[in-house]
């Protein structure tokens, strides 16, 4: 007897795998946008690679990611005033935070990742 199929909210059954190699830095860089869009890692993954746009909704769970985010930040802000240079991934997670504040009913990620 085989279990039953688990279907996707359109009622799509998800019977395929698709796989790729990360750095570890890039795997960092995607889970923190993962983190603050609120979505599980594979609709993210999905939305980003269909081109769809990434609606974030204010949660707890979002609200929190945002805090830690804001944290790391701060402390790499912290480093650079000593006069280190600015880290391309921080660039990114700050744009990434910038984006999630900013007031509009639909968050349009194509340009960033």
């Amino acid at each position: 007897m085989m279990s039953a199929k688990k279907l996707d909210n359109k009622g799509r059954f998800r019977c395929k795998t698709v796989s790729f190699r990360m750095s570890p830095e890039e795997n960092e860089l995607l889970d923190s946008f993962v983190k603050l869009s609120g979505y599980t890692k594979q609709d993210y993954l999905i939305n980003r690679a269909l081109q769809r746009d990434i609606i974030v909704n204010g949660n707890p769970r979002i609200h929190k990611a945002l805090k830690n985010e804001l944290a790391e930040v701060s402390s790499e802000l912290q480093r650079i005033k000593t006069g280190d240079t600015v880290d391309e991934e921080l660039l990114s997670i700050i744009t990434q935070i910038n984006i999630r504040l900013t007031p509009k009913i639909c968050v349009n990620l194509r340009s960033s990742v």
